[in-house]
């Protein structure tokens, strides 16, 4: 895969050198609210295969839902969010924003995850899993995508 994306301004620039490890919809209240939006679309992805440009995003800090920090990673001049930390998952993980895509349709969402607070006026598809809260890797990501994180959680 090589996706490229980066902020409304194009000063943030970005290329995925691999495929995510798996692409959430997450409709959590955190997401909703930093997004301003029902949902947000996050591409999983280990740090390494996102290659910037040179600008760099500017962050800061916020307490995600499991008490532990989200980072949250913008443009300084457009303040587009391009990507997130969850400091609660154990790997050097990126989660970026589908929409931040020069071609936001070339992927989809996986799983549907904290669906206890999506927004009731959005139907799911049937086709894709939905859970409540998150879910285990082990019963969800095909074998490959385990191993990959399990070899970046231990680097």
């Amino acid at each position: 895969m090589n996706l490229k994306g980066g902020c409304a301004c194009k000063a943030v620039r970005y290329q995925l050198t691999a495929d995510p490890l798996i692409v959430h919809a997450c409709h959590c209240r955190d997401c909703q609210r930093i997004t301003g939006s029902a949902f947000v679309l996050n591409m999983w992805i280990e740090r390494r295969f996102v290659e910037t440009g040179p600008t760099l995003p500017k962050s800061f800090k916020v307490k995600a839902g499991s008490g532990k920090p989200h980072e949250v990673f913008f443009c300084g001049k457009c303040a587009t969010y391009v990507w997130s930390k969850y400091h609660a998952v154990p790997s050097d993980s990126l989660f970026v924003r589908a929409g931040t895509l020069d071609d936001p349709t070339a992927i989809k969402p996986d799983v549907h995850i904290y669906t206890r607070t999506k927004l009731p006026w959005l139907d799911l598809p049937k086709d894709v899993p939905a859970f409540r809260t998150f879910y285990k890797i082990k019963d969800v990501w095909p074998v490959e995508r385990q191993e990959r994180l399990r070899r970046n959680t231990s680097a």
